[in-house]
């Protein structure tokens, strides 16, 4: 089991290499994507595309209401999306890409929440990407641009992991807790975000951050089971002892 575990969570590291929950902007109906945008996601109730099965193209504040009690797999044909482990659009958030999603493991490595009871669109109407970081609230502090870039680890590019509000001048950008695209998910969409309580964080900590880019142009996100890397060779089997008397 923990050489799975292990397993999943490299897989999640190489993935993500390569590849806000804001009132307003939901009242706003920016939740449904840039005009022509298309958006699908299906989801199932059990896991690797088992059980009941219900289509989404648009946002849902309460996936219970749609019959769906759990959710254990889901496929994203057109995207990206956003999920919450809560009703309404609260709690934590998963982002979710184009790709096959079979277990509820390959949409969160936090290990915290299994839950997932809304989503919604995620609207990306910008080829550019840039994010401004403070390390106090209130855009004070030391900052950090990052412009068209992915971030596996703020300490490696001379930055603290203490984010405590954040500028988000173009583009869908995600934050992740811990260096490598680990740990719990933090989604910022275009806006400002002067303390962490904005994204619903419990503590000002973000050490990796990457952009999130419209999945329909770009076909990553699958997920795929990697193959075990191969152990070494055995070493051959020793020769028989010769006996003293042999010739």
């Amino acid at each position: 089991m923990t050489g799975f575990v292990f397993l999943c969570e490299e897989w999640w590291i190489r993935r993500m290499s390569e590849q806000h929950n804001v009132p307003e902007q939901l009242t706003a109906g920016k939740s449904q994507g840039g005009a022509g945008a298309s958006y699908k996601v299906v989801l199932f109730e059990f896991e690797n595309f088992q059980g009941r099965k219900v289509e989404f193209s648009a946002e849902c504040k309460d996936l219970r209401g749609k019959g769906l009690e759990k959710v254990g797999s889901l496929i994203v044909e057109s995207g990206p999306w956003v999920g919450y482990d809560r009703h309404g659009f609260t709690g934590e958030q998963f982002i979710l890409e184009k790709g096959e999603y079979p277990r509820w493991d390959t949409w969160t490595n936090s290990q915290i929440s299994y839950s997932l009871l809304s989503l919604r669109p995620l609207k990306v109407d910008s080829a550019e990407h840039k994010l401004h970081l403070y390390d106090n609230p209130g855009f004070t502090g030391r900052k950090m641009e990052i412009d068209d870039d992915d971030v596996p680890s703020l300490w490696g590019h001379g930055f603290q992991d203490r984010v405590a509000s954040i500028k988000a001048i173009n583009g869908v950008w995600v934050g992740y807790m811990y260096p490598g695209y680990r740990g719990r998910q933090f989604i910022f969409e275009q806006g400002d975000f002067k303390h962490w309580n904005d994204w619903e964080a419990p503590m000002p900590q973000i050490q990796s951050v990457r952009r999130v880019r419209d999945m329909q142009w770009h076909n990553r996100g699958c997920f795929t089971i990697p193959d075990p890397t191969p152990g070494p060779e055995p070493d051959p089997a020793p020769a028989p002892p010769v006996s003293a008397g042999a010739k």
